[in-house]
C-alpha cells in the first residue's frame, strides 16, 4: 500500500467510520495533529456517568479526575535532580521489562533494568516446585545487582511484576481464590477488598513487589477466552471491585498505602479488552467513545480513585489502532484527562504488534504514551539499543523519555523502594507460614460459597442432608486443577495434578468430609459407575470446561461439549436410573446447556472456584441436625445464553433505551439467583428447554485470511523441518525457501516464494492461539486460494491445517497446480480434506500452510475460507 493509502497503520476503509463512533479527537491524535484545551480538574467521578453526548464529544466525554495522591513539591524535586543525573542508557533501562528466564544476574548488574517479570508458569530456576525460598532468592540477587553501581554508575533499585490474578496462582501452596467471574456473582466489595490484601501477603513472602491485577475488562461477547478475568458484563460492579482491590493490593491512600503489607498493583489492560469483535482475544473493539467511556473505562474511574499507581495497555486496538500505540488514549485520555501521574506498562510484547514496530523497535509506543516495555524473550537487547538510539536520533524526545522515566522513579518512591530493606529482608519475606495459611483459605472459601449461583432447583431437592449416600460422579469431582482454571500454577492452568496442591481441598474431599462427618456415605465415580450393591440417593455431578487461559478460550460459539456430549450423557445415564441430579457446573462464562438444565434436578453455576473445593459442600448441605449453614447469596453478574449464538447479551445500562431494554431476552437474566427462601413459583422454569442448537440458523461469513494482507490474528512465517520464524520485512529466507512480497493486483497483495529443493519448505499463517473453526467445518466450508506454478511440479505441493498439539493434516494439490502452469488460477479444498483424526477444528493454530521439497517458484494470495464453496471445490471423497 503507498504511503498516501495508510496513516501511521489506520487504512482508508477504516477512514469511514462515522464521527460518532470516531472522534474528531481520535482522527486528529492518529494522523500526527493535536488539538489544545483547558480541562478543568472536577471531583472524581465514582458512578457510570452517562452524559449528553451531543453536548460533549471527544476528550469532553471522558471523566476528569482529581489525582488520588496530590503532588509533593519536595518528591517532584528529587525526581527530577535524579533524572537530570542519569544517562540515555541509564533512563532507558527503566523502561526495560525482561522475563526472569531471558536475564542474567550479569545482565542485570550491568544494564540496571527498572522491573522485571516472572510471566505465566514461569519459575525460579525453571522449577515448577520451586519453594517460596527460591523465589525469595532470586528477588533478592537481581535487587542486589540492581542496586550495585560499579558497572552502571547508578542505584536505583528494580522492581518485580507477577500475575497474581486469583491468588499467587505461581507458588505451589498459596492460596487460590475464585476467578473473577465467580466473585463478580458474590458482588461483595468488601470480600474482594480482604482478598486483595491477602494476596498482597503471599506475594511479599516471596519477595515480590508488584501484581498485575486487577483486570477491569467489561466482558460484552462471552465467545472471549478470558470472559472469566472478568468481574461481570455491568460496569458497575467493575467499578466497585477495581476500587476495592487496589485498595486491598496497595493499602487506602489515606491509610497504610504502600506500607510493607502491601504491594503496587497494576490496572489492566487499557483500554476495551472485553468488548472486540466476535469476543477475539487481542482483536479490534469498535464501539463509540461514549461507550468506551460508560462501559470499558469505569474500572479504570475505581481504580484510580483508589490511587492505583500502574495501568497496563492492553493487546487490543480501537477502530483498528492498537492500543499500544494509541497516543490519544494512552495520553490524552489516561495520562492528561484523567489525571493519571503513575506509569504505563506494556503486556507481553504488545508494542511489537503496532504496524511498523517489531517486538526489537518500536519508538510508536513510547511516543504514545507507553512508559515501560514487557519484553520477554532475547529481544529485550536490541530493543533497549534500538530505544537508545531513537532517543539519540530524536525519534523519541528526551522529554519524552524524561516524562517515562519520571513516571517509573515517582511510583519506587512512592512504593518506598529507595528505602525498604532488600527484599530478603523485608518484614514479610520468608515467612512461609502465611503461603496457603489457614485463615487466608478461610476467606477463600467464604468467597467460594457467595460466588455460587443456584439456577434450578426443582421440588427443593437442595440443600441435601449429609446422611444420605451420595454418588459424586464427574471429571471434575476430584480435580482441583479443573475447579481452579487457568493461571494456575501454569499458564494454562494444564498439567497439573491434586499433588501440586499442597493444602487445597476437591470438592469431592469437601462433600466427602461433610457425608462422612455425619455419617453418610460419599462414593466418588467420575464416569457414574457403580456397583450393584451401591444406590446412592442422589447424585452430585461436577463437570465443565477444560482449563484455558488467553486466547486459548476463544471459541466461536456458546455451546458446551459441541459435537462430544459425554458429560450429558452422564447426566441422562443416572436420570435414567431414578437418581435426583444435582449439576455443579464448572466455567469461566456462561454456556449454552440447555440439555444439561433439562438432565438436572437442580443446577448449580460454581465458575472457578479455586483451592478451597468444600465451600461448595457447606452451601450443598445442612448439617447433621438439617439446619442450613450457609446458603446461596451469589446472583448472575453474567446475563445467560438462550441460544449458543447468543454470545453478547448484556444487561442494558440505565441509559438504554425502551428499544434497547426490549431487545434483552437472555434465557436467565443478569442478577438472577436463587436460595431457600425462594418461592419457587416464581423461579425459571429450566426444564423441557430446546436443545437445538441453530446449527443451521448460525450465519458464516466467508474468513479471509490473506487478503491483500495477511488478517488479524494471523501471522505469516517460513519454517523448514528444524526451525520456524515468523516475517517482519518484506524479504525472508530460510535453507529451504526465499519468499518476498510481490504486487498482483495491488501493492504487495501476494507473496513469491522460490523453494529451492535442498529439503522441505513450508510458507503458511499461524496464530499465538488456537482458533475456534468448527462453525466452518460443521458446515459445507472450503479452503481456498489464488496460485501460480512456474514449471511442472514432479514431487508433491501440499497444503495443510493444523491445530494445537502440532495434530495437522494435509492434501496434495501438484496435479492441481500443474493443471495451468505459469497461470495464475483459483482453487478450492473442502474442509473435509482435512477432518480426519487427529484433526481437531475447535483448536486450529495454522489455517493454511504450503509445503514442499521440489525445485519450484509458487506464487500465491486470496486465501479465504469460504462459507459458501464454489462449483469447482475439489471434496477429496475416499
Amino acid at each position: 500500500m503507498n504511503r498516501n493509502q495508510v496513516i501511521n497503520g489506520l487504512t482508508p476503509r477504516q477512514f469511514t467510520q462515522p464521527l460518532s463512533t470516531l472522534s474528531l479527537a481520535v482522527l486528529l491524535s492518529i494522523t500526527g495533529c493535536s488539538e489544545s484545551a483547558h480541562v478543568e480538574q472536577a471531583p472524581n467521578t465514582p458512578t457510570v456517568a452517562v452524559e449528553d453526548s451531543v453536548a460533549k464529544s471527544g476528550i469532553d466525554l471522558w471523566p476528569a479526575l482529581t489525582p488520588a495522591i496530590a503532588k509533593d513539591a519536595a518528591l517532584e524535586a528529587k525526581i527530577a535532580a535524579l533524572v537530570a543525573s542519569m544517562t540515555v542508557e541509564q533512563k532507558v533501562a527503566q523502561m526495560i521489562q525482561p522475563e526472569i528466564r531471558d536475564i542474567t544476574v550479569e545482565d542485570m548488574r550491568k544494564y540496571g533494568f527498572g522491573s522485571y517479570l516472572n510471566g505465566g508458569g514461569a519459575y525460579p530456576n525453571n522449577d515448577k516446585h520451586a519453594t517460596p525460598a527460591d523465589w525469595i532468592a532470586l528477588a533478592e540477587t537481581l535487587y542486589q545487582a540492581s542496586v550495585d553501581d560499579s558497572v552502571d554508575g547508578i542505584n536505583i533499585p528494580t522492581m518485580w511484576g507477577t500475575d497474581a490474578v486469583h491468588g499467587h496462582n505461581n507458588v505451589i501452596g498459596a492460596t487460590l481464590f475464585p476467578h473473577n467471574i465467580g466473585l463478580g456473582a458474590a458482588n461483595n466489595p468488601k470480600l474482594i477488598e480482604q482478598i486483595a490484601a491477602i494476596t498482597a501477603k503471599e506475594v511479599m513472602v516471596t519477595g515480590i513487589d508488584w501484581v498485575f491485577a486487577p483486570t477491569v475488562a467489561v466482558v460484552q461477547d462471552d465467545r472471549w477466552g478470558r470472559s472469566y478475568e472478568g468481574y461481570s458484563e455491568d460496569p458497575t460492579i467493575v467499578r466497585d471491585y477495581s476500587f476495592a482491590i487496589v485498595e486491598g493490593l496497595q493499602g487506602a491512600v489515606s491509610g497504610d498505602f504502600l506500607s510493607d503489607q502491601r504491594v503496587l498493583s497494576t490496572v489492566k489492560h487499557f483500554l476495551g479488552d472485553g468488548g472486540t469483535e466476535k469476543g477475539i482475544d487481542q482483536g479490534d473493539n469498535i464501539a463509540s467513545e461514549q461507550t468506551l467511556v460508560d462501559v470499558h473505562a469505569q474500572g479504570y474511574v475505581g481504580g484510580l480513585n483508589a490511587g492505583a499507581q500502574s495501568v497496563m495497555a492492553s493487546f487490543n486496538s480501537w477502530h483498528g489502532v492498537k492500543n499500544h500505540g494509541n497516543k490519544y488514549l494512552l495520553t490524552d485520555v489516561l495520562k492528561d484527562r484523567m489525571g493519571f501521574d503513575g506509569f504505563v506498562v506494556g503486556d507481553w510484547n504488545g508494542h511489537g504488534q503496532i504496524p511498523g514496530c517489531t517486538n526489537e523497535s518500536c519508538a510508536q509506543a513510547a511516543n504514545a504514551g507507553l512508559d515501560i516495555f514487557m519484553v520477554p524473550t532475547a529481544a529485550w537487547k536490541p530493543l533497549f539499543e534500538n530505544t537508545v538510539a531513537q532517543v539519540n536520533s530524536g525519534e523519541i524526545s528526551q522529554a519524552r523519555l524524561d516524562d517515562a522515566v519520571s513516571r517509573i522513579l515517582r511510583v519506587k518512591f512512592r512504593a518506598g523502594l529507595f528505602d525498604k530493606p532488600s527484599p530478603a529482608n523485608r518484614p514479610l519475606s520468608g515467612k512461609t507460614e502465611l503461603i496457603g495459611h489457614a485463615s487466608h483459605r478461610e476467606v477463600a472459601r467464604q468467597a467460594v460459597r457467595e460466588s455460587l449461583v443456584l439456577l434450578k432447583n426443582n421440588q427443593n431437592l437442595l440443600p441435601l442432608s449429609p446422611k444420605l449416600t451420595v454418588l459424586v460422579a464427574g471429571d471434575a469431582a476430584d480435580n482441583i486443577g479443573k475447579q481452579s482454571g487457568g493461571w494456575t500454577i501454569t499458564w494454562q492452568g494444564t498439567d497439573n495434578k491434586n499433588a501440586d496442591f499442597p493444602g487445597a481441598t476437591s470438592i469431592y474431599a469437601g462433600i466427602e468430609q461433610v457425608v462422612k462427618q455425619a455419617g453418610g456415605q460419599a462414593l466418588l465415580s467420575p464416569t457414574g459407575e457403580l456397583s450393584a450393591q451401591q444406590k446412592p440417593d442422589v447424585a452430585i455431578v461436577v463437570f465443565g470446561e477444560e482449563p484455558y487461559a488467553e486466547g486459548n478460550g476463544d471459541i466461536d460459539n456458546l455451546e458446551y461439549q459441541r459435537g462430544d456430549k459425554r458429560d450429558l450423557a452422564l447426566l441422562k445415564q443416572l436420570k435414567a436410573q431414578g437418581i435426583p441430579v444435582v449439576s455443579v457446573f464448572i466455567s469461566g462464562r456462561p454456556m449454552w446447556v440447555n440439555a444439561e438444565f433439562n438432565a438436572s434436578d437442580a443446577f448449580v453455576a460454581a465458575w472457578l472456584p479455586g483451592s478451597e473445593g468444600q465451600g461448595i459442600a457447606d452451601v450443598l448441605f445442612t448439617d447433621a441436625q438439617g439446619k442450613v449453614q450457609h446458603d446461596f447469596v451469589g446472583k448472575l453478574s453474567f446475563s445467560w445464553p438462550a441460544t449458543p449464538q447468543q454470545a453478547t447479551v448484556n444487561v442494558p445500562l440505565q441509559s438504554a433505551s425502551a428499544e434497547q431494554k426490549a431487545q434483552y431476552q437472555p434465557l436467565i437474566p443478569f442478577g438472577y439467583g436463587l436460595d431457600y427462601q425462594s418461592d419457587m413459583s416464581k423461579a425459571l422454569v429450566l426444564d423441557n428447554l430446546s436443545e437445538d442448537n441453530l446449527a443451521a440458523e448460525q450465519t458464516i461469513t466467508d474468513l479471509a485470511l490473506f487478503e491483500r494482507a495477511v488478517k488479524s490474528p494471523w501471522s505469516m512465517y517460513i519454517a523448514t523441518r528444524e526451525e520456524r520464524q515468523g516475517l517482519s520485512s518484506s524479504v525472508a529466507k530460510n535453507s529451504a525457501l526465499t519468499i518476498r512480497t510481490m504486487d498482483r493486483v495491488v501493492q504487495e497483495d501476494a507473496r513469491f516464494v522460490s523453494f529451492n529443493g535442498s529439503e522441505q519448505g513450508v510458507v503458511g499463517l499461524i496464530s499465538n492461539f488456537p482458533r475456534d473453526f468448527r462453525a466452518y467445518s460443521n458446515s459445507d466450508s472450503a479452503l481456498s486460494l489464488s496460485i501460480k506454478s512456474s514449471a511442472l511440479m514432479q514431487k508433491p505441493l501440499w497444503l495443510g491445517m493444523a491445530c494445537e498439539g502440532d495434530c495437522r493434516k494435509q492434501v496434495d494439490i501438484a496435479q492441481q497446480v500443474n493443471s495451468k502452469l505459469g497461470e495464475w488460477q483459483a482453487l478450492s479444498f473442502s474442509l473435509a480434506c482435512f477432518a480426519d483424526e487427529p484433526m481437531d477444528f475447535g483448536k486450529i493454530t495454522m489455517p493454511f500452510y504450503l509445503a514442499t521439497d521440489a525445485k519450484v517458484d509458487i506464487s500465491f494470495s486470496d486465501v479465504v475460507i469460504q462459507a459458501q464453496p464454489s462449483e469447482n471445490t475439489i471434496t477429496c471423497k475416499k
